[in-house]
């Protein structure tokens, strides 16, 4: 093989159609399986692209004085049944139960528990789960539930609003092959609250950001119009009155092929859903309104496996540099992007 078919043979695999990315992934170990669809054990290559994704966006947001909050994957339930998440998305929502039964119950559970191991595994039962009680805790659907009530409890808002900076693993139920749409995944948000003006400004500053990201990582994207997918007739009502708003924006990548292209992005004005539902008040007296942008940051590695290949080391020299290179690089690489005209 010379020279020129070297080059052109890993730039021919990357631009073929992918029928299983997950199945290569998985070959490679960037992936490891765990026997449920959409739950993954991830390597140490995988977890580097992470950090170091996590890193880039850090830079985008620097300039942001955002307050850095940094959840667990669980928050209250009276929160969460606050939050009304369970009237647009219930067949996503996790709950945490566990046992809170006395000696005799759990006889009963061990006795249920050792009749489902006995069986077949696909035969099993769950009669053991009889004797599980829900908890106070829910699992995090999005990594900015938690700061709402937060606002809530600290008052009014700043004559400038407020942002922050949150991480959390997230959960949404709904097992899947596609390695875009994972049960428990890592969600970046700045959030902004505040006048209509100042999250408007916020929402159409961090569209620009988002995509000058994707343009030093070198993936092809399209920034379109989109809606959450709200549950039930009557979810198409909202879903549409949210298009018609346009309220929700997606930085959109193709990763899987065949198949529509992958959210890697979201940019979101929620109005004032939050301030209302929290008692969210701005310095004057005002509901607060709120959006976020997140950053779905397994999707964008994945991403990033699907256009430059399974070997970070062989990745266009312009993106490693970008994010292995020094953070004083990296800094001033995106400053730079942010003071070229819009």
């Amino acid at each position: 093989m010379n020279a020129t078919t070297e080059r052109a043979a890993p730039e021919a695999a990357r631009a073929a159609p992918l029928a299983d990315l997950r199945a290569r992934m998985i070959e490679a170990g960037l992936l490891v399986e765990t026997g449920e669809d959409g739950l993954y054990g991830r390597s140490q290559t995988f977890e580097d692209v992470i950090d170091r994704l996590n890193d880039a966006v850090s830079a985008l947001g620097a300039d942001q004085h955002a307050e850095v909050l940094r959840f667990p994957p669980a928050m209250t339930r009276r929160d969460f049944e606050h939050s009304e998440y369970l009237k647009s998305f219930p067949e996503l929502a996790g709950t945490i139960h566990a046992f809170q039964g006395n000696e005799a119950q759990h006889r009963r559970l061990l006795t249920a528990l050792d009749e489902a191991l006995a069986a077949d595994a696909g035969a099993r039962d769950d009669a053991w789960m009889d004797q599980q009680q829900p908890t106070r805790l829910v699992l995090v659907p999005a990594a900015c539930y938690p700061v709402y009530p937060l606002m809530a409890r600290r008052g009014p808002l700043p004559a400038g609003g407020a942002t922050f900076d949150v991480l959390s693993y997230c959960f949404r139920h709904e097992p899947s092959l596609d390695p875009c749409r994972m049960q428990l995944f890592r969600m970046r948000e700045y959030v902004q609250a505040g006048s209509p003006g100042q999250v408007m400004a916020f929402r159409q500053q961090w569209i620009r950001r988002g995509a000058l990201l994707a343009t030093l990582l070198g993936l092809p994207f399209a920034i379109d119009l989109a809606n959450d997918p709200f549950f039930g007739r009557g979810g198409k009502i909202v879903a549409d009155s949210q298009r018609a708003q346009q309220l929700k924006f997606e930085l959109l990548v193709e990763i899987v092929t065949p198949g529509p292209p992958t959210a890697c992005l979201s940019f979101n004005y929620h109005l004032d859903h939050f301030g209302a539902l929290w008692r969210i008040a701005c310095e004057d007296g005002s509901i607060a309104h709120t959006g976020c942008v997140g950053f779905g940051l397994e999707r964008l590695a994945l991403a990033l496996f699907r256009h430059h290949g399974l070997d970070p080391d062989a990745w266009p020299a312009g993106v490693r540099d970008l994010l292995w290179g020094s953070p004083q690089a990296m800094r001033e690489k995106i400053a730079a992007g942010l003071a070229e005209p819009a």
